[in-house]
């Protein structure tokens, strides 16, 4: 019995121990690739990946809309292919460690895959899925599904998710990243009005799947905007776009930039950092 306490006692421990430990990760959402700026927008993932890596991330999360394929037709499945190719080569030539998730932009449609996710999926991996770092749980979310018309988390996704927490413990920290946001105060400050376009209809379905859970952090991608919004002392942070306005500038005061998180235990800080990329590449 007292080994059966002192293995229980060394798991919990350990656990801790690994929950204390400092790390930092660098969010990139919205970076467009695209064939239109194609040496431009490369050029500059280039340079925010070399700047993260001088901050000594651990790793980067991608927040969706890598690569601007939504609107190819079928006969354009190979540029299509060596786009998404040449980002992940990109990518690994960086030796950065790297987790991807999609977005709007990234869906294909004529290839085959649940809502243009399959060339995205037969590229980088599943569109949704979960994984643990130094005592934290990240979990990357597939917001930029169809249900009736909208953005959604389909049924599908959410049992995957309810069973991903099933098996969380309740106080482990969380962080989940979603391209189509939660929330958003995007339209009610640029047009002075209230609309769920731009986030995803069953929001409030999944947030409150989180309620008996330790979630610390929403990362959000899709307006381009820097925005922070806290509710039930969760943090929402929409973190602007590599690109910015898409290659041409600073969009609505939000300067081409990702945001750095700085994890300490289980408190966390961020910061979003213009990486020194200009619309002329100098």
């Amino acid at each position: 019995m007292k080994s059966v306490f002192l293995t229980i006692g060394v798991i919990v421990v350990s656990f801790l121990a690994q929950a204390q430990e400092k790390f930092s990760f660098a969010f990139f959402t919205d970076l467009h690739l695209n064939t239109s700026e194609e040496t431009k927008s490369f050029d500059a993932l280039g340079k925010a990946l070399e700047h993260a890596k001088s901050k000594k991330v651990d790793f980067v999360l991608s927040g969706g809309d890598n690569v601007d394929v939504d609107a190819y037709k079928a006969d354009q499945l190979p540029k299509a292919k060596s786009m998404f190719q040449k980002y992940k080569d990109q990518i690994d030539a960086s030796k950065m460690k790297y987790y991807y998730a999609i977005g709007n932009h990234d869906r294909y449609w004529h290839y085959d895959g649940k809502d243009g996710a399959g060339l995205f999926e037969s590229v980088f991996g599943k569109s949704y899925y979960s994984f643990e770092h130094k005592g934290w749980r990240f979990i990357v979310l597939n917001s930029a599904q169809i249900c009736n018309g909208k953005y959604c988390v389909d049924d599908e996704q959410k049992a995957w998710l309810e069973g991903v927490l099933a098996s969380t413990p309740k106080n482990q920290p969380i962080v989940l990243v979603a391209h189509v946001p939660f929330l958003s105060l995007y339209y009610p400050v640029l047009e002075g009005k209230y609309t769920d376009a731009d986030t995803f209809s069953n929001q409030k379905a999944v947030f409150d799947l989180f309620g008996q859970h330790n979630l610390k952090l929403v990362l959000q991608g899709h307006q381009h905007l820097y925005e922070e919004i806290k509710v039930k002392g969760v943090q929402f942070i929409t973190a602007g776009a590599i690109c910015a306005s898409w290659w041409g500038g600073p969009f609505h005061g939000t300067q081409e930039g990702y945001l750095k998180v700085d994890v300490n235990g289980d408190k966390f800080k961020w910061d979003y950092i213009d990486y020194g990329w200009t619309v002329n590449g100098k």
